[in-house]
This record gives C-alpha cells, sequence and structure tokens, in this order.
C-alpha cells in the first residue's frame, strides 16, 4: 500500500466527528445488483473501531436507486424520474437493513435520516435536523443519511450526495469528511486514460486549475464523478472541516486511509465552529433585537450560553432559527446569534428558568435562548464592570 506523509494520515486519526460518504459503484455489485455484504462488514468494524476510541461517526450512503432497481427488475440504462424514484422507495428499506444488520454485530445502534439539500438550506428545516442528528451522535448511535429519492426531483438527476455530504458537515459542524470513491484522489488527468496523471496529494484551494482537473462522471450506477467532489470539498473547506477522496474499494478502506494511504486532502480555512460563527457574524442584518441583564452580559463574556433567565426585553418578529441581535440594558451591542426561539414564545419565556419553559410553552424547547455555539458574543472579558 502506497503511503502519505505521517502528518497528512494524522488528519484522520485527530477526527472528532466524522463523516463518510459511500458511492453506488462501491456499495452494490455492478453484475448482480445486490449489497456488497462482505465489503460492508469491513466497513462496519472500521466504525466499530473509530466509535470505540470516541470518535462521532455518520454515514452518507449512496445505493438506493440502484438495489431497488434490481428488486423491481428494471431494465439496465436511463430510467425515468418515476421510475428512479420507485427503485428508491424500494431500494431504500433494504440498504437500511444492510446498515443495521451490520454495525448490530458491534452492538451500534443505526438510525436513517432522509435528506434532500433543501433540508440543509431551509433554516427551520436546518435546525431540526441538526438537533435530530446531533442528539443521535450524543446517544452513542450512527446516522446514515440517504438523499430523500422519492420525493427529490432535480437533485435525483444530478446525483447530489457529494455535496449532500459536505452540506451535512457543514450543518453538523464536522470536522473530518471522507469520500470513498473508486479512485483514490484527484489527478492531474484521469488515470483510467492517462499513464501520466499525478495524484494530488493535498489541495489549499480549488484554483481554476484544480477545478480543471476534474472529468466526467464514470458510467454505471455512480452519478458523481469528481466534479461534484470538487464542489463537496470547495462546501467543507468553507465549513472549516478536512475532506478526503481515497479508494473505498478495500474493505477496511477507512483503516487504511488512516495508516497514510494514498488520497487528496482538502484543508480547511478555520476549524468548524470557527467558520460557523464568521457565518452568524457576517449576517447583514437581525430579524429582531433581545436585551439582557448584567448577569447575562456575565455569562456571555465568559463563552457561555444566553438563558431566558437573563433577557429582559424582546423586539421584533423573528422565527426560531433567525438571526438576532443581543444588546446590554445601558444599549451596547452584545453580540448576535441564532434564536431557538421565535419572538412570540421568547416573550413568553423571558425572565424565567430554563426549567419552567416546557409549563409555559407547552413544549420542552432548548434550555438556551442562544446556544454558546450559535452565538458571537462582542463583549470581552476586559469589560467587565469593575465590582
Amino acid at each position: 500500500m502506497d503511503t502519505l506523509d505521517a502528518p497528512v494520515a494524522n488528519r484522520m486519526t485527530a477526527a472528532r466527528r466524522l463523516i463518510v460518504k459511500i458511492g453506488s459503484a462501491l456499495l452494490v455489485d455492478d453484475d448482480t445488483g445486490q449489497i456488497r455484504t462482505d465489503w460492508l462488514t469491513g466497513l462496519g468494524a472500521d466504525i466499530a473501531r473509530l466509535k470505540a476510541r470516541g470518535t462521532e461517526v455518520v454515514i452518507v450512503s449512496s445505493g438506493a436507486i440502484a438495489v431497488g432497481r434490481t428488486h423491481l427488475k428494471l431494465k439496465p440504462g436511463n430510467l425515468a424520474l418515476e421510475q428512479k424514484q420507485a427503485a428508491a422507495a424500494t431500494g431504500q428499506i433494504r440498504l437500511a437493513h444492510a446498515w443495521q444488520e451490520t454495525l448490530a454485530a458491534h452492538d451500534i445502534t443505526v438510525a436513517q435520516i432522509l435528506l434532500t439539500p433543501s433540508d440543509t438550506e431551509q433554516r427551520r428545516r436546518h435546525l431540526n435536523a441538526r438537533a435530530t442528528i446531533d442528539t443521535l451522535l450524543a446517544m452513542g448511535a450512527v446516522p446514515v443519511i440517504n438523499e430523500n429519492d422519492t420525493v427529490a426531483t432535480e437533485e435525483i438527476r444530478y446525483g447530489d450526495n457529494d455535496r449532500l455530504a459536505a452540506r451535512v458537515a457543514q450543518m453538523i459542524s464536522a470536522d473530518t469528511l471522507v469520500l470513498l470513491s473508486d479512485v483514490d484522489g484527484l489527478y492531474t488527468a484521469d488515470p483510467r486514460g492517462d499513464n501520466g496523471a499525478r495524484l494530488i496529494a493535498e489541495v489549499a484551494e480549488i484554483t481554476p486549475e484544480i477545478a480543471a482537473m476534474a472529468g466526467r462522471a464514470p458510467a454505471g450506477y455512480s452519478s458523481g464523478g469528481m466534479i461534484t467532489k470538487l464542489d463537496a470539498a470547495k462546501i467543507a473547506m468553507a465549513a472549516g472541516c478536512a475532506m478526503a477522496i481515497t479508494d473505498g474499494k478495500p474493505a477496511d478502506a477507512l483503516a487504511r486511509l488512516e495508516a497514510g494511504a494514498r488520497c487528496t486532502w482538502f484543508l480547511p480555512t478555520s476549524e468548524p465552529l470557527t467558520a460557523r460563527k464568521r457565518w452568524i457574524a457576517a449576517a447583514v442584518t437581525a430579524a429582531g433585537t433581545i436585551t439582557i441583564d448584567d448577569g447575562a452580559a456575565a455569562a456571555l463574556r465568559a463563552g457561555k450560553s444566553l438563558l431566558p433567565a437573563g433577557i429582559t426585553h424582546v423586539d421584533g418578529i423573528f422565527d426560531r432559527g433567525d438571526t438576532i441581535a443581543v444588546m446590554t440594558a445601558d444599549g451596547r451591542i452584545a453580540g448576535r446569534g441564532l434564536s431557538a426561539y421565535s419572538s412570540a414564545d421568547a416573550v413568553l419565556i423571558i425572565g424565567r428558568k430554563s426549567r419552567d419553559i416546557e409549563d409555559i410553552l407547552g413544549y420542552r424547547g432548548r434550555d438556551e435562548m442562544i446556544h454558546r455555539d450559535d452565538l458571537v458574543s462582542e463583549l470581552s472579558a476586559s469589560e467587565a464592570p469593575e465590582e
């Protein structure tokens, strides 16, 4: 096995929240249309090893259409949109069952989540999906995510699981994304037709020259190709997530990557939360404003979340997930963040303890009005008032 330098391999070793994207060409046998159970068993062992050392793992799995078309005995070749959706509907059940059986052997709970890009783009749905995935990871489960091909239209035609994986990485602040592919990285030309093609080991920026190295999508079931992988890299890098493209054909592909197998690493410019907070801070307008007391201001200076108990006033109309401004009692800007509650709910819970929220609103929401991961404070410790 050809290897890269140790510092490159260490990016995999240091992963805290890892997303692994698997394409149809790896998961489904091209001749039989059946799931490659031996390969999946090996990957399951890799996932169990990563989880045992404390890495949170999320899977983005293609293959539903490829498996479903075989079960429905659809003819080879291009399918009509309705046929793709029907194949996805039946294939998804078999795909989820295969993942469940594979990881159950390691006493790992599997959770199925079906998304489309709109679920990551529309703010309220984005927040709901993020909260669900965060909760599953906290419970020790492995979310297995696929595009919701039974209802997708434009996405299903273009095959967007590479970009979907990157959007999920952005959404849950993952630090590492691995695209298991049928090639071991980005080359200067297509290595299947050019013996002089060279592997690019690291990419710090998607330049026009790098973008030009992407070729057409391969024939067969896989609908991505290097073009969508570079699109995914742009999203991941901007979100502070390192991304690798590596050969997924070996059953122990993740272990090989960790040991320094040939691949291409796309390097982020910052940590995930730093990138996320830059995005929050860059919001041009705030949908509303909340005013906080001195105790809450002290909490913000200490890097803590903003609780309803420290809020004295709500101004404006905003929804859950909107960016709102935070003001101190003397009218200074304290920061901005993403509200966990709408303005209508916020006015009911300000000044109250978090334990009272359920009794007041009739549902159990978050303890925080703005969680510290969703909050950009403009208050520094040096600004603390003198005693």
